[in-house]
């Protein structure tokens, strides 16, 4: 995965609460196993009762309780494979602000009042290393658990930190007992 360093650009708006992960992809699109290729289902339903949603931006922002529902990695690919690389809300479903981090995408919790004021604005620039999110003159922090931050800046999912560890995984390999033996001790 991409390292997250800053996502600048202009923003969507989508002023909705409590969207779930069935309305981000619904489940008719989850026969696919790899990763890419559900950019064009986002939001489907939705979009063809008239949203309109422009993949020149790289930040939504949303209403409270974002990607609610079910446990679907399957929304945040199809958001990355728009081109969202970030999502501001207040709040997040934590399954789902799990599955953005272990999928390269950057989801901002900020106050809902600041929210408001973001979905006004036309660009946003969010700056990861800092931790601030600027818009319209204003610089508002945001809060990241340090490990999340440090993954996200790296560019590094689960695989890549296994990895990390690769020797003490084979010395662990080469030193066991083979399967199938028994060993015993008298």
């Amino acid at each position: 995965m991409d390292p997250v360093r800053v996502v600048q650009g202009r923003i969507q708006a989508l002023d909705r609460a409590d969207v779930d992960t069935d309305q981000i992809v619904p489940k008719q699109f989850l026969k696919r196993i790899e990763r890419s290729g559900f950019g064009e289902f986002l939001f489907y339903d939705w979009r063809r009762e008239g949203l309109e949603l422009d993949p020149g931006c790289p930040i939504l922002v949303a209403g409270p309780n974002f990607g609610c529902g079910s446990s679907r990695e399957h929304a945040v690919w199809a958001l990355s494979d728009f081109g969202f690389r970030a999502v501001v809300a207040p709040s997040f479903a934590d399954i789902f602000y799990t599955n953005c981090g272990k999928s390269g995408v950057l989801a901002v919790t900020l106050p809902e009042e600041e929210v408001r004021a973001l979905m006004e604005a036309p660009e946003a620039y969010i700056d990861l290393e800092r931790q601030v999110v600027s818009f319209d003159g204003r610089e508002v922090t945001f809060q990241i658990n340090p490990e999340l931050r440090e993954r996200l800046l790296k560019g590094q999912d689960e695989i890549a930190l296994t990895l990390e560890h690769l020797d003490d995984i084979e010395g662990f390999e080469r030193d066991r007992p083979a399967s199938g033996s028994v060993t015993t001790s008298l």
